[in-house]
């Protein structure tokens, strides 16, 4: 089976990267076309598979039919569409507007992806091409979201009554998942000290990450007399932040680190908490559930409703100190269990399982 991939993410995470790995052990054959505008700004090298085309610039960003004719002239050079059985499109503007025209000239059928963008940028911010978003839905074989909160979330606020039915049944949730090394490496359960709690936070420092909400969480535990420090570790983002968390005693700061060094960080440490104003997925998440940790995330956002509620942390309101502080002693009171169940329930981010589930849906769409 062939599959085309248009994937506009590829280059900035390596988590795609994984998952066509996996689905070329399952024996799918892939190709991975990735628009761009500058190749240079990646994290990865791109396998023999992947073809990287720099078709568009800056500027057409801004105008996204010139920008969409631009892409879609560069797939048709670069492939010939009619040899593929199906094309995954992994956002729904950029990419599964792609696919959908494409699929509507050559007659191959596509599954499209919605993502954090597509949410709160697209559908949010760009009213006149809501209906492009529908459209593409509506004409997918299947839609994926990453979770059940934006499925409800785009389904609710976005998506026409007259339409909702016809998309609602396509629909799946599918999580991403982590590397390898995560599970390669679990620890068993840890415990907690209970006079001091150790947080710990990865991921860029900005605004949308919500740290400063954070730290008047700890205010809050320090009023009852609970002693709490902080790691946080990642790429500056916004100075001003920063220098506020920098100058704050409890808190201690790194830089990007190797998976393996954040790995015996996240081991040192008792939860993680990040309540991001916004959040498609989060990796981190994952990534600490499965050395341990329990976790505080965002109500409403990427990952709630991942697993029931109080089983490996809880959601919080990213505007309440006094709610996250209070969840994080509920995790502190029964941390054990809190810990364990992270940690094999961590395993629904296996990429194994999960290019599995994609291979079935793959298979099925052909077979029609």
């Amino acid at each position: 089976m062939k599959v085309l991939h248009i994937n506009c993410n590829y280059l900035g995470t390596a988590l795609h990267q994984l998952m066509i790995e996996e689905l070329d052990s399952l024996g799918i054959d892939n190709d991975v076309f990735v628009p761009t505008y500058d190749s240079s700004r990646k994290v990865i090298e791109p396998n023999g598979n992947v073809q990287v085309s720099e078709c568009f610039n800056r500027r057409d960003r801004t105008i996204f039919d010139h920008k969409q004719h631009k892409i879609i002239e560069a797939v048709e050079d670069h492939y010939n569409i009619k040899k593929y059985d199906l094309i995954h499109a992994y956002t729904l503007f950029t990419d599964g507007n792609c696919a959908r025209v494409l699929s509507e000239k050559y007659g191959v059928p596509y599954v499209v992806a919605v993502r954090n963008t597509d949410v709160n940028d697209f559908f949010k911010k760009m009213i006149h091409l809501r209906s492009r978003g529908i459209r593409t839905m509506k004409g997918a074989t299947e839609v994926f979201f990453l979770s059940e909160p934006y499925r409800e979330q785009v389904m609710v606020k976005y998506v026409p009554k007259s339409s909702r039915h016809i998309i609602e049944t396509k629909t799946k949730v599918i999580p991403n998942g982590i590397d390898h090394f995560w599970f390669n490496n679990c620890p068993t359960a840890s415990s907690i000290h209970k006079e001091h709690i150790k947080l710990v936070y990865a991921g860029v420092i900005d605004k949308n990450k919500n740290i400063m909400t954070t730290l008047s969480a700890m205010d809050c535990l320090e009023n009852k007399g609970i002693e709490v420090s902080l790691t946080v570790v990642g790429r500056v983002a916004d100075q001003s932040i920063f220098r506020k968390i920098n100058c704050d005693k409890r808190v201690t700061y790194m830089e990007p680190v190797k998976k393996e060094e954040l790995m015996n960080i996240y081991r040192s440490c008792d939860i993680f908490v990040m309540p991001s104003i916004h959040e498609s997925f989060g990796l981190v998440y994952a990534e600490a559930m499965s050395q341990g940790l329990p976790v505080i995330y965002t109500k409403d956002q990427g990952f709630d409703g991942q697993f029931p509620e109080g089983t490996i942390g809880y959601h919080v309101r990213p505007d309440s100190p006094k709610d996250i502080a209070e969840k994080i002693e509920l995790i502190v009171n029964n941390y054990d269990s809190f810990s364990k169940s992270a940690i094999e329930k961590a395993e629904k981010f296996n990429w194994g399982q999960i290019a599995r589930d994609y291979f079935d849906i793959y298979k099925l769409i052909a077979a029609k």
